[in-house]
C-alpha cells in the first residue's frame, strides 16, 4: 500500500485545522527542498490550500 505524498498529508492537516501553522509551512518547505521537485498530486494539494487561503477559509497563524 502506498502512503499519500507528504506534502498532500500536510495540506490535509492544514485543511482539517482550518489554519496553516508555521510548523506545517516549514514542513512543506523542507519537503520541497529535500526532494527538489513537486509531484502532480502535491501541486494540486498546494493549489487547493492557496485557493482556500485566498477565500479566507484557511488562516495563517
Amino acid at each position: 500500500m502506498n502512503s499519500p505524498p507528504l506534502i498532500r498529508q500536510l495540506v490535509e492537516k492544514a485543511l482539517y485545522l482550518k489554519r496553516l501553522t508555521p510548523e506545517i509551512e516549514m514542513a512543506i518547505n523542507h519537503e520541497l527542498s529535500r526532494t527538489g521537485y513537486i509531484s502532480d498530486v502535491d501541486y494540486e494539494a498546494l493549489e487547493l490550500l492557496m485557493s482556500e487561503m485566498d477565500e479566507g477559509r484557511i488562516r495563517f497563524t
